[in-house]
């Protein structure tokens, strides 16, 4: 867009807040698909009854969303590169929502499955596509603080989602749910088409001085010592912090060969790939698991479910801001305090007491702590990666991420039907442990422009 253009809208003087509307989009669109995906876990206990299915079913209905969700991230990722974003991302959001009604007109198990399916396959580009948005519209000093609001708009829908689930099914039924979750997505899809470009120079809600506030690229480490006092304060707070995380300046990855040869992409998806089992096995299984072994009324289920979802928005939140704001956009701190602290935590739920309110608090802790390196692994590509090759990268966590989406869910009914949940933390924590060992082989890259 022409410098003209910008002047005409706005005082170029004072830098426009329009990222920050389209962040808002952003956490209501992933918020809404969340609610779709995490409605699941408190419809499990009547559609095991109403189709007869096993644990063994459940997972496998879990990991359907999740290869499709995979199968689709790589592709969506290079045709985004391609074509951009506001005419493909509606695309998704609505079929979204077909895919969520067709939900509640399943009459078998394989209907229910292929209908999980149908929903992985169609939700699968918004992740990658509003990443992309995020390091178009944002500074790197704000990519942060911007992906954690986002990851935690996925954390958020399971925090409302289990009450309203449980009211909607004691006041109709367990189809209703479905029926009324893919309501919002076509209104979304059509918002966004109207008011979010691919680029904020493309904007016409966008001034000039907000466009090259978002497009000044600083690097966040002493280099030269260009400004005196404030580089040896930096220099102060980060000195031993980065030998720990072994902080790097590097060219960033600017070839999609150069990415696929990357030991820290491989690194961070496989540690994402964990991650993101454990916290879908939470999703998938918890109401089960509080009805089946904790034998709570299905009120009581409802709010003890969404304990880890309140918790893992303000992990969110709170891990983006530490990662800007106190460890000046590095991202591997947060992401090894979440592996350390959620081998703890898994072990803890072996002792879970009975009490609804402890139990509640504990999963809150749980929630808080798996999330605060949680939507780091996701901002880890920006730092690395070009920000033309940065979704490919993206898609590359992202894929490991839905992959271990649909592992573990599925391992989990396995291990259910042999078993018993006792074995089903140890597994988690040991995934977890896993993850911390990968994160300490990876560099924390600090992209270098010159």
């Amino acid at each position: 867009m022409s410098g003209g253009k910008k002047l005409e809208n706005s005082n170029i003087g004072k830098k426009t807040g329009y990222r920050w509307f389209v962040l808002t989009m952003i956490f209501l669109i992933y918020m809404i698909a969340g609610a779709d995906r995490s409605n699941i876990g408190m419809v499990v206990p009547f559609i095991k009854k109403s189709f007869s299915l096993s644990n063994t079913d459940i997972g496998a209905m879990a990991s359907f969303f999740y290869l499709t969700y995979a199968c689709v991230q790589i592709p969506a990722g290079h045709l985004f590169s391609k074509k951009g974003l506001r005419k493909l991302l509606p695309i998704s959001i609505t079929l979204t929502s077909v895919a969520t009604f067709i939900m509640g007109l399943a009459n078998s198990g394989v209907h229910l499955k292929m209908a999980r399916a149908l929903l992985g396959f169609s939700e699968g580009p918004l992740n990658i596509g509003c990443l992309t948005t995020i390091n178009s519209w944002f500074p790197n000093k704000e990519k942060g603080i911007a992906t954690g609001v986002f990851m935690s708009s996925i954390k958020f829908a399971p925090a409302f989602v289990p009450p309203l689930c449980a009211w909607i099914i004691l006041t109709f039924d367990w189809r209703a749910v479905f029926y009324s979750f893919a309501i919002p997505g076509f209104l979304l899809a059509v918002l966004w088409w109207i008011f979010v470009n691919d680029k904020p120079e493309d904007s016409r809600f966008c001034n000039q001085a907000e466009v090259d506030y978002i497009n000044n690229f600083t690097v966040e480490i002493q280099k030269k010592d260009e400004s005196g006092s404030h580089n040896k304060s930096r220099k102060t707070n980060n000195g031993v912090v980065d030998k720990i995380i072994r902080t790097k300046i590097i060219k960033p990855l600017a070839t999609n060969n150069e990415v696929l040869c990357s030991w820290d992409v491989w690194a961070c998806a496989l540690g994402y790939f964990f991650l993101v089992g454990i916290t879908y096995t939470i999703m998938t299984w918890i109401p089960s698991y509080l009805i089946n072994v904790k034998h709570f009324s299905i009120v009581k289920v409802g709010f003890v479910s969404a304990a880890p979802w309140v918790g893992a928005v303000l992990g969110n939140v709170f891990g983006g801001i530490i990662s800007d704001k106190i460890f000046n956009s590095r991202r591997k701190p947060n992401m090894i305090i979440t592996a350390a602290s959620t081998v703890v935590l898994m072990f803890s739920l072996l002792y879970a007491p009975n009490d609804p309110t402890i139990l509640g608090i504990l999963l809150l802790t749980a929630g808080i702590f798996l999330n605060l390196g949680y939507s780091t692994f996701l901002a880890y590509p920006m730092g690395i990666a070009s920000k033309e090759k940065c979704p490919f990268a993206a898609a590359i966590v992202n894929t490991a991420g839905s992959l271990g989406g649909a592992f573990a869910p599925f391992v989990v009914g396995v291990i259910l039907d042999g078993f018993s949940w006792d074995m089903v933390f140890v597994f988690l924590a040991g995934t977890s442990l896993l993850t911390l060992i990968l994160l300490l082989t990876m560099i924390e890259p600090i992209p270098d422009c010159g």
